[in-house]
């Protein structure tokens, strides 16, 4: 039997705590889709989703992060146009300079208010629940309908 799965994956939205106002890392990829987008990419076989947070940050912006929290579960069928995944989102810390590594072609540290708008995936989503979080303590409501 042939089983059909959505495929986990981790975005680690990092805050860089040794910078005024705690801006995050955003990487340009690589390869499509193209645009800016959270770091991340997919769990692999016998991997924790945590180790695979703390491996893809280092593997994509080059910087060792501290989990801080596991934010939301993103899992809309749509949201990749790949295919169908899943996206557990952490939030992370991390000091010192990220540099653009692996599928990352270019990288950004942003603020709330200059986020590129040509982000990928739902990460426009995520970016919003994570600042109305931050500013609000709200956390994203589940979609019960």
């Amino acid at each position: 039997m042939n089983h059909r799965n959505p495929a986990p994956t981790v975005d680690i939205i990092i805050e860089l705590i040794d910078r005024p106002g705690r801006p995050i890392v955003l990487i340009e990829r690589q390869n499509e889709p193209f645009g800016w987008a959270i770091p991340g990419g997919f769990v692999d076989y016998g991997e924790s989703i945590e180790t695979a947070a703390i491996r893809e940050a280092e593997e994509e912006v080059s910087l060792k992060v501290k989990l801080i929290e596991q934010f939301y579960v993103y899992s809309d069928p749509n949201r990749d146009s790949r295919q169908h995944t899943l996206a557990i989102a952490f939030i992370a810390t991390a000091k010192g300079e990220p540099v653009a590594a692996d599928d990352a072609k270019n990288l950004g540290v942003f603020h709330q208010w200059d986020l590129p708008q040509n982000l990928c995936f739902d990460h426009d989503r995520i970016m919003e629940d994570y600042w109305n979080y931050r500013h609000y303590g709200f956390r994203p409501k589940l979609n019960n309908s």
